[in-house]
């Protein structure tokens, strides 16, 4: 009959195995997060400047005609960035995120970056959000105010205008009627995802809309992996 002590040290040699499997994927992904978070730079296909002057130049194109406003800058991101990164799809999905409401067209999704067009034709309210990549609201038709705590004024980005939300802060946002922009985040994207989901369970119980969102988030998402964006 084997004695306790044996089998405490049995007991002991099957929890080893796993948590040492465990202890090195922790390491591996600590390793490959760092790796990544230090060379963020090296994967985005995008940058602010780019898309600041391609809004400039879709808006002194069309002017107030949105339709084709969009249209002429996912036909230029398709031409400067080829290979399927841009989704030439206009799907259009709605989206509670922050108590504010709108709908939005992802353009690009992948681990580093999305670029999506978000508004809405009737206004909303609502927080940013705290998150861990930098937000570029390009304002391509209305007009967006912005507040942070202890101002008497509030910031205002007219059409033309970038808000650049800083990775890590916070602020209250507005949309006063009918309002439109080409918004660009860069950094670590999987993390935001639960604020946008958030409102799904605490508020609008919109469970169809929550599995569009991630349908068609998580094709762009793999579909970039697949072709080797981050």
């Amino acid at each position: 009959m084997p004695s306790k002590a044996s089998s405490q040290g049995a007991a002991q040699r099957s929890w080893a195995r796993p948590l040492g499997v465990l202890t090195l994927l922790v390491a591996l992904l600590s390793v490959g997060i760092w790796y990544i978070e230090t060379h963020l730079e090296d994967f985005y296909i995008f940058t602010p400047a780019q898309l600041h002057d391609l809004s400039l130049r879709a808006l002194a194109t069309h002017a107030n005609d949105m339709r084709s406003v969009v249209t002429y800058i996912v036909d230029e991101l398709s031409t400067t960035a080829p290979g399927g990164y841009v989704n030439l799809d206009e799907e259009w999905i709605f989206n509670n995120a922050g108590g504010a409401m709108g709908a939005m067209y992802i353009i690009h999704a992948s681990i580093t970056e999305y670029l999506i067009i978000f508004g809405t034709a009737i206004g909303t309210e609502g927080h940013t959000g705290r998150h861990t990549a930098d937000d570029y609201f390009h304002i391509l038709k209305g007009e967006q105010l912005a507040y942070t705590p202890g101002s008497y004024e509030p910031e205002v980005y007219p059409v033309g205008s970038v808000h650049h939300l800083h990775r890590g802060t916070v602020k209250q946002y507005k949309m006063d009627e009918g309002c439109f922009a080409l918004e660009y985040a860069r950094g670590w994207i999987p993390p935001m995802l639960g604020f946008g989901y958030a409102d799904t369970f605490t508020s609008t119980l919109d469970f169809p809309t929550l599995w569009r969102t991630t349908w068609v988030t998580g094709r762009e998402m793999v579909g970039n992996l697949l072709r080797g964006k981050i």
